[in-house]
C-alpha cells in the first residue's frame, strides 16, 4: 500500500525505524522503492549530489519541481517529499505557498521539507491549513551555509534548547515530522522523546525515529562524504568497471558485434 502522511506517523510508532533516502530520478527511485524504504526525500542536495554546484543555494524551483515529478511518476509505494530549495519560502507568504503547492498539485509530492527556524513557524501553519504537509528541518541547514558552515549544531546548551523549542513550535504549527541534522546523539533522543510527531535524524545518532541519508553517500558514488554517513556499495567503483569496460571494446571491435546489428539484405545493392 501507498505511505501516506498518517501512515508515516503511524509507522514511527512501530519496532523498526522508518527508513528514508534522497533521490533525484526516476532508476534511483525506483530501486529505493524495490529496497523498501519508506519514504524518499527529493532533495535540494541535488546541488551538490547531481547538478554540480558548490552547494544547495543555487537550486531552483523548476529543478526541484522537475526532478519531484521524475521520483513520483517511478514509484507507487514510498512517501516523496520535496525539499523546498533556497529562497523558495519564507519570503513572500503566496509566493511560499505556490511553490510548495505546485510540488503536490503538478508533480505529484505527497509533502515538502523546508529548512526551519523561528521564521517558519507560521509558515508551516499556514501549510499545513491549506492541505500541504510539511516536514521540519532542524539543526544543520545547508541553506544557512554561509552563517552556519557544515558543522555540528546544538552543541551548546542554548543552542541545544533552541533546537528543542523550535521543534516543538513546529509540531504545534503542524509539521507532521521533523529532520535533525548533524545534532548531538543526547539532544536528538530528548527531542524525540519530547514530540509526538516522528524524528527523522541525519548524524543525529540512533534514537531517532528514522533515518535519511543522501543516496549518493549509501550507494558510494562520491570520493568523500560526511562523517556520519556510510556507503553500503561500490557503485562509481561498478560504473567505472562498466565504462572502462565499454570504451575497450568499442577500441578493440569487440563492440558491436553481429548479434548487436541488423543486416537488410536488400541494402546490398544501394550504391
Amino acid at each position: 500500500m501507498p505511505t501516506t502522511v498518517r501512515e508515516f506517523r503511524v509507522r514511527a510508532d512501530g519496532e523498526a525505524p522508518l527508513t528514508m533516502l534522497t533521490a533525484y530520478d526516476a532508476p534511483t527511485a525506483a530501486a529505493c522503492e524495490a529496497a523498501g524504504v519508506d519514504a524518499i526525500l527529493v532533495g535540494d542536495s541535488m546541488g551538490n549530489a547531481a547538478l554540480g554546484y558548490d552547494s544547495t543555494l543555487p537550486v531552483t524551483v523548476e529543478e526541484v519541481a522537475s526532478r519531484t515529478g521524475a521520483v513520483a511518476r517511478a514509484t507507487d509505494e514510498p512517501l516523496v517529499i520535496a525539499d523546498m530549495p533556497f529562497l523558495s519560502f519564507g519570503v513572500n507568504e503566496a509566493e511560499s505557498l505556490k511553490n510548495a503547492g505546485r510540488m503536490l498539485k503538478e508533480e505529484g509530492a505527497h509533502a515538502v521539507k523546508i529548512e526551519s527556524g523561528s521564521h517558519t513557524v507560521g509558515l508551516t501553519e499556514r501549510l499545513a491549513a491549506v492541505g500541504i504537509p510539511v516536514m521540519a528541518h532542524l539543526g544543520l541547514t545547508p541553506q544557512k551555509v554561509n552563517q552556519l558552515g557544515y558543522s555540528r549544531q546544538g552543541t551548546s546548551r542554548e543552542a541545544a534548547n533552541e533546537i528543542a523549542a523550535l521543534a516543538r513550535e513546529h509540531e504545534d504549527a503542524g509539521a507532521f515530522a521533523l529532520v535533525l541534522e548533524h545534532v548531538p546523539a543526547n539532544l536528538a533522543t530528548q527531542v524525540t522523546e519530547d514530540l509526538s510527531i516522528p524524528t527523522i535524524g541525519i548524524g543525529a545518532g540512533p534514537d531517532c525515529d528514522g533515518q535519511v541519508l543522501v543516496a549518493n553517500d549509501v550507494l558510494g558514488l562520491d570520493d568523500q562524504q560526511p562523517p556520519f554517513a556510510e556507503a553500503f556499495g561500490d557503485v562509481r567503483g561498478e560504473m567505472e568497471k562498466a565504462v572502462s569496460g565499454y570504451v575497450e571494446a568499442v577500441e578493440d571491435g569487440e563492440f558491436p558485434a553481429e548479434e548487436h546489428s541488423h543486416v537488410e539484405s536488400d541494402l546490398d545493392d544501394l550504391y
